[in-house]
């Protein structure tokens, strides 16, 4: 069986590039916790969870998982690639998807 592409991680430069076409999106952490992340503001619970769930079937889909802070009424979304050590592709496009269950905050 063939074994399974490892994402590459991004460069510093490649970092910045792609984070500037994302609104509301900012580096996090340092090292191997380097990450991009996101706050979403949501009226309630029922509808952070509603987006928290939202945000599991693109992971599934992508078969790419982050970390999420769940709260009140926000959940902060962090992507990397922890076999990578660093943030790749993946971790942008997956901030494109999650950003697109709100059309409205990835403009705002």
């Amino acid at each position: 069986m063939p074994k399974a592409h490892t994402p590459r991680a991004l460069k510093a430069t490649e970092i910045v590039a792609h984070l500037a076409k994302l609104e509301g999106w900012t580096l996090s952490g340092d090292g191997d916790t380097l990450a991009i992340e996101k706050p979403f503001d949501f009226a309630n619970y029922y509808q952070t969870l509603a987006f928290v769930n939202a945000v599991a079937f693109i992971a599934h889909a992508q078969d790419h998982h982050p970390e999420l802070l769940v709260q009140y009424n926000q959940c902060l979304v962090r992507w990397r690639t922890h076999d990578a050590g660093g943030i790749s592709l993946s971790d942008f496009e997956c901030a494109r998807h999650v950003d697109a269950l709100q059309p409205e905050a990835a403009t705002a």
